[in-house]
Order: structure tokens, then C-alpha cells, then sequence
């Protein structure tokens, strides 16, 4: 059994939505194969171009991806951008992004650090207290929610119960401290500092960190360290805006149909998972950072330190800060995921940049609504696989077996509740 694709499994079911309604079915008849390739993808191109095509033939509506083997680049799409209109996918899609926001979040605290400005192990509250005052200020530190050992209750959750709170939210503007006070509200998931809970509170906390202590939005701060310096024109924080600016396709919520969600004000994922970009762009951004290009020797030493993310279960990954890393049949890879309603991305390299692939679906949560394992993740993890590992140097690990997930949670007493990301 391959761990990579058990890995990911894993980690999806961390972090993605759930529900219990059935899908509309998409029709691999009317899904076009991939584009033609931007670039020539090296040896592997073949393998790449028949994994990517399985994707919309599983189910989902269009898949896009970029790929770096060393000197060779292969960028392609295949399926549909929409689903009531036909428009091919293009690789130069922008797509939301959603947790990987993290790790250009964490770049930037880093990158304080690094200036003297602040330190991991400093408590929250010498910089937050008016938002996070008392004992749990002082116990927190900045370390602790970049690696989400902080303890501190993931506001999604509360925020996104239920369909009609999924309707609200997509028109409303939320501020972060009405965020953080949710994630606060709850019960803490552990002590401070003594395992890992996934928390997007704690990245509201981190923009709000950057914010205090450079006097500047956090989003302005992430542009001017790192979107300006590496040229990534496909990148963005959209605030407010609800509108993916440029090429780009919908975004369905599975339990929603073909109602496109691509218009949707991100405001309640703020800096833990607002931004969109480009899988071209995310590439690039990752083999900056793995590179040393945005932080010193020493504060990339810091972010690659990891906690398991489920003890005693080492393929499940560990988690930096604002970066996780997954055991693969080729080495240990480096990168986050990101789901938001309509919007899948994961962005996944090898240490030395030389291996990388940033791959995105336009559709979420449809999980559940066929099968477990669903056709979707078992194409998709396939051709992801396919992209780190190709199967012509490994023996076999792309055509192993994915084996069933356990159950994921649902909300007690509501069968059309939704647990959140």
C-alpha cells in the first residue's frame, strides 16, 4: 500500500467539509481531455497527461496542475471550468487556495523573527493582550500557532454548521477579532503547547501578530516580503472582494449542484485562508522558500521542525510552521493543502525543489455522497502520486491500492450539518 496516498487521505480528512446529500453526477462524456501541455513535462509526460485526464473521468468537473522534475516543466488542465457552460480548464486558472495561506503567513512571521522583531517563543499575549489576555496569553506562544499546539478552538467550526450559515457567509464581512472571539469561546483541544490540533484560529491570531507589530494589513505585509520580490502576478489576497480577478473557474460545493461558489467574500478565512493564486505561482513560491530565498538557515530550520500531526501514526505527516511533510515511495515531501467551498489545492515538493507539483479540482465536499473511498481522491491522489513518483522510477506505487478511510465526523442529531475545515 502506498503511503503517500494513505497520507493524503489522512490529511484531507482533517480538514475538509463534510456532507450527507447526493452529488450531481458529472458526465465523463461531456468532459474534454487535458490541454495541450505549456511545457513538455520532460520524460514523464505521458504518464502525467493519462493520470491528469482520470481525474474529471472519476467524477470531478475540471482538475488543473503544474509539475517541476528538475529542469522540466509540464503545466496542463482537463475538464471542465464550469459546469453550465463549456470552457475547457487551463493550467493558468487562479484558484483559491485556502490553507495553503498558512505558509505564507508563517513565511512572514518568520521573516520577523528574523528581523528581531519577535520571537517563537514569545507568548501572544506580550503583543495581543487586548485580544488574548489573561492566563492563556501568557501560555500560548507564537510557535504554538504556527505548529497548532496553541490548544486554542477551531472558529470554523461554529461558523460553518450548516448550509443556510454557508449562504450567509458567502455575503458577509467578517472582522478577525469576531473570529478569534469564537475560537476562543471554545473549550481548548489540549494544554498549550502538548499536541497537535489543527486550528485555523490560530492563523487569524498570526495575521493579526504581523499586523500589530509592523503597523501594516497583514496582507500588505505578505505582498510586499513575498508576492512583489517573487514576481507572483497570479497571486493574491482578494479581501472583500468576493470575485476571482482574471482566468479562473467555478467552484462547486458538491451538496450545492452546480451552483457556482466562485463568488464568495473570503473575509471569514482571512489569514488562515483567503488567498488565491496560480499552481505556476504556488511552485514557484515553494521552491523560493525551500530554497532559502525568504528566510535565513536557521528560521527554515525552525519551520521544517515538525510535531505528528496523529501520534503514533508516522505516514500521517508532521507539521511545521504553516508546513507539513508527507513520507513518500520518493523521499519526504514538503507543502500544504487548502479547502474551501468549490476549491481544492495541494502543493507538494521535495526538499530540493527538484520535484514539485501544485494540482487544484473545482469541487469540495463529495465525500461521503458515493462511495469511500470516492472515485475523486482515488484519481486524484493517483495522478498526484504519478507526479512525485513517477511510476517508471518506482516500482509500481501508482497503481497500489488506496484503502478505505474510517468514518468522518458529523454533527450529532443533524444530517445535513456540516463539520468544517
Amino acid at each position: 500500500m502506498s503511503s503517500i496516498i494513505r497520507t493524503l487521505k489522512v490529511v484531507a480528512t482533517s480538514v475538509m467539509l463534510v456532507a450527507t446529500v447526493t452529488v450531481v453526477p458529472v458526465s465523463a462524456a461531456a468532459l474534454p481531455g487535458p490541454s495541450p501541455g505549456l511545457t513538455d513535462g520532460g520524460p514523464h509526460r505521458a504518464e502525467l497527461r493519462t493520470a491528469l485526464s482520470a481525474v474529471p473521468e472519476a467524477g470531478a468537473p475540471g482538475v488543473l496542475a503544474a509539475v517541476r522534475h528538475g529542469r522540466h516543466v509540464w503545466r496542463d488542465g482537463a475538464g471542465q471550468a464550469f459546469l453550465t457552460r463549456p470552457q475547457p480548464m487551463q493550467p493558468q486558472m487562479r484558484h483559491r487556495i485556502g490553507s495553503i495561506t498558512k505558509t505564507f503567513v508563517a513565511t512572514t512571521v518568520l521573516q520577523l523573527v528574523d528581523e528581531g522583531r519577535l520571537g517563537l517563543d514569545d507568548s501572544i499575549g506580550q503583543v495581543l493582550a487586548d485580544v488574548v489576555p489573561g492566563e492563556r496569553g501568557t501560555e500560548v506562544t507564537v510557535r504554538m500557532l504556527l505548529n497548532h499546539t496553541s490548544g486554542i478552538g477551531n472558529y470554523t467550526t461554529v461558523l460553518a454548521d450548516s448550509y443556510a450559515a454557508i449562504n450567509q457567509m458567502q455575503v458577509t464581512t467578517y472582522a478577525p477579532a469576531d473570529l478569534v472571539a469564537m475560537g476562543l469561546a471554545m473549550p481548548p483541544t489540549n494544554v498549550p503547547g502538548a499536541s497537535f490540533s489543527y486550528s485555523n484560529t490560530n492563523y487569524v491570531l498570526a495575521g493579526l501578530l504581523i499586523e500589530a507589530i509592523t503597523g501594516n494589513d497583514a496582507a500588505a505585509e505578505v505582498q510586499r516580503r513575498i508576492l512583489w520580490p517573487l514576481r507572483l502576478t497570479g497571486t493574491s489576497f482578494p479581501g472583500t472582494d468576493p470575485t476571482i480577478r482574471g482566468p479562473h473557474s467555478g467552484a462547486y460545493f458538491a451538496p450545492f449542484g452546480a451552483r457556482d461558489l466562485s463568488e464568495f467574500n473570503m473575509s471569514w478565512a482571512w489569514t488562515a485562508g483567503e488567498m488565491i493564486a496560480t499552481t505556476a505561482d504556488l511552485n514557484t513560491f515553494f521552491r523560493a522558500l525551500l530554497g532559502g530565498e525568504l528566510l535565513s538557515a536557521a528560521a527554515l530550520d525552525e519551520m521544517l521542525t515538525a510535531v505528528p500531526m496523529l501520534p503514533g501514526l508516522p505516514e500521517a505527516g508532521a507539521y511545521g510552521l504553516g508546513i507539513y511533510s508527507l513520507p513518500t515511495p520518493c523521499g519526504e515531501f514538503w507543502g500544504h493543502d487548502g479547502v474551501v467551498l468549490g476549491h481544492l489545492m495541494l502543493s507538494m515538493h521535495s526538499r530540493d525543489g527538484n520535484r514539485q507539483v501544485s494540482s487544484g479540482i473545482n469541487i469540495s465536499h463529495y465525500r461521503f455522497l458515493l462511495s469511500d473511498p470516492h472515485p475523486i481522491d482515488i484519481a486524484w491522489q493517483t495522478f498526484l502520486l504519478t507526479a512525485m513518483c513517477p511510476a517508471s522510477e518506482t516500482s509500481g506505487s501508482s497503481t497500489e491500492a488506496v484503502p478505505q478511510l474510517p468514518s468522518m465526523p458529523r454533527m450529532p442529531g443533524d444530517d445535513t450539518s456540516i463539520a468544517v475545515l
